[in-house]
């Protein structure tokens, strides 16, 4: 091949390359690799069967919900508005107390599954504060993600609410 043709053949690929978006070339990152790490809680709204929508954690709520690479997952969900139990022994709860505790906050952990087609991350809840979602599959869909903010829908709840969950993306320590 002559310099000429090596020139002009070379001159076409780095156009060709040059026009081509950047996803063309650098794959995007899978929705797993997305969401590993650690998510801080922003909001939960609960939208009713009615159309009627509240927080279902307070205003300003706390939780945390962390991904792992190898398909394990972790959540807490609380009101920052609990009560202290005044015996300070959680056995030891009133009944009010305990009542109250168990309407304000939410803890499980298990394994997931994200489906890059259908932004949909299933997961498989293996231990909870709520003992009737122990071994249940549920869905949620991602309806938005960035480096910065997640944000998914739980379609299903076993109250028949919809649940519309933003986080954003945990600082590191």
């Amino acid at each position: 091949m002559n310099s000429r043709r090596f020139w002009r053949l070379s001159a076409i690929v780095a156009l060709s390359l040059a026009v081509l978006p950047s996803g063309a070339i650098a794959q995007q990152k899978s929705l797993k690799d997305q969401l590993v790490g650690a998510w801080t809680l922003v909001s939960v709204i609960n939208e009713q069967s009615d159309g009627t929508k509240i927080e279902g954690f307070g205003p300003g709520p706390k939780g945390i919900i962390i991904f792992t690479s190898d398909g394990y997952f972790s959540l807490l969900q609380t009101r920052t508005d609990l009560p202290k139990v005044a015996a300070n022994d959680r056995a030891k709860a009133t009944p009010d107390e305990a009542l109250t505790i168990a309407r304000g906050s939410i803890a499980y952990y298990g394994t997931y599954v994200a489906n890059d087609a259908d932004k949909i991350v299933a997961v498989k809840i293996e231990a909870s504060t709520f003992p009737n979602l122990i071994g249940t599959d549920q869905k949620r869909i991602v309806t938005s993600i960035t480096p910065e903010e997640l944000k998914f829908t739980n379609p299903r709840t076993p109250s028949g609410a919809i649940l519309y969950t933003v986080w954003k993306r945990a600082p590191a320590p």
